[in-house]
């Protein structure tokens, strides 16, 4: 589009250079920007060095530049110093910025340190943007352009949480009010249950479709789950807009019904907690290979304690035994990975706890204990209800982490099909 609006990123570390600290940030910031019509064009991870950063500020030719990182009281933290060189000005200390700090460290039971107080030393030409979840501020610089927004340089705190809160809360908004970005529409549907390149090819006459409604699609995988984020620019009518985007994505819906859980940032556990608050009814668990991790997924969810009762953590085969009540000869004759184990955890988990509901999951994570008859990913997950017990075997690729990703998501996602069912 003629007035696109086009970003960069520059992420500031040698913790990031040399694999200390993974680069979340710069991720999450271009999906940001996207979202808000802001087209990410590059991302560029430079150390703690003023020459990388000089020469990384003076080769920035988008519409607005993206700095995170060396903000911090250490001595390497020097991007604040490099942007008065860059900008040519000076510090300045900002009282009211000092109090908060000094406020800061009287909560925690401590005196700041001269170091502390200097992060209210802010370059002289800026706009300071608040921090509201740390002590280092972050700063907003523009360069004058001949009959177009001026270039803005915004730098920020590398740390996650803190750079959130400020994109979200004062940068995005104030960039925005500057550029006047085209408005775009979104859907984002969430799936599981099948990979990136099988729900290609099961969609792919559908993906076609969407270029005549000048929508364009994004994937966006994850252990266990796919998003399909569905995009236009409103141009003149934005209820046009939002009725192509609906039309389509109600196409999606009746396409792969089976597959589709959500819609937007909705996790998989909490679409199952709402499903079982509906109906009243609790949910036990069982978990082996997965060492608590399902667990964990439910009770991040608020008010889990309303459906949510417990479970059992049986990576031993004598806690399946004693705790779970599984017959020591049908460990033997099965193995403790095998569909009649898991399935007899789920019943066995769920007598003893009461619940209407019961999960049960057993497998090999890796990254050994696998052999030619139950490779590394395998694993069994059951579920018993009201209606009997229902397993299903699972062969999940990858990393350790990955395996127990994939299944746990795996094991909401059969109980949730049997909710609706």
């Amino acid at each position: 589009m003629s007035n696109e609006i086009t970003a960069e990123i520059i992420s500031i570390g040698d913790e990031l250079l040399i694999g200390q600290t993974i680069n979340t940030n710069a991720g999450w910031m271009g999906d940001q920007l996207g979202l808000f019509g802001i087209r990410p064009k590059r991302v560029l991870t430079i150390g703690d060095d003023r020459q990388e950063i000089l020469d990384a500020l003076g080769t920035a030719q988008c519409d607005v530049v993206l700095i995170t990182g060396g903000l911090g009281p250490t001595k390497d933290d020097i991007t604040k110093h490099t942007l008065c060189e860059f900008f040519d000005t000076h510090l300045v200390r900002h009282a009211d910025i000092e109090a908060r700090i000094v406020g800061f460290f009287q909560s925690l039971g401590r005196d700041p340190l001269d170091v502390n107080r200097a992060q209210a030393d802010l370059p002289a030409n800026c706009v300071v943007i608040p921090n509201d979840r740390g002590t280092a501020s972050g700063m907003w610089f523009e360069r004058p352009r001949p009959g177009r927004p001026g270039r803005v340089f915004v730098s920020m705190p590398g740390v996650p949480f803190e750079m959130q809160a400020m994109m979200l809360a004062h940068v995005l908004p104030k960039l925005k009010e500057h550029f006047t970005p085209p408005t775009i529409v979104h859907r984002t549907i969430l799936t599981t249950g099948l990979g990136e390149s099988h729900l290609a090819k099961r969609i792919e006459a559908w993906e076609d479709s969407l270029a005549g409604e000048r929508i364009k699609l994004a994937y966006l995988p994850s252990p266990g789950t796919v998003k399909l984020r569905l995009s236009t620019y409103a141009e003149a009518n934005a209820s046009a807009a939002y009725e192509r985007v609906h039309r389509k994505a109600e196409e999606l819906r009746r396409l792969i019904p089976e597959l589709i859980f959500g819609e937007g940032e909705e996790r998989l556990s909490q679409v199952l907690g709402r499903l079982l608050r509906e109906r009243g009814q609790t949910l036990s668990l069982a978990e082996s290979c997965t060492g608590g991790y399902v667990s964990h997924l439910i009770t991040s969810v608020p008010g889990s304690s309303a459906y949510f009762t417990g479970g059992v953590i049986s990576y031993a085969n004598a806690v399946k035994m004693e705790e779970l009540g599984i017959p020591s000869d049908m460990l033997e004759l099965n193995g403790a990975v095998s569909q009649p184990v898991a399935e007899k955890m789920a019943t066995g988990v769920r007598e003893a706890l009461r619940t209407d509901w019961s999960v049960a999951l057993t497998g090999i994570a890796g990254p050994d204990g696998g052999t030619p008859e139950k490779p590394v990913g395998t694993v069994w997950i059951a579920v018993a209800g009201p209606d009997g017990v229902q397993s299903m075997l699972g062969k999940f690729p990858g990393r350790r982490s990955t395996i127990i990703e994939g299944s746990a998501l795996a094991a909401l996602n059969l109980l949730r099909k049997r909710l609706l069912a």
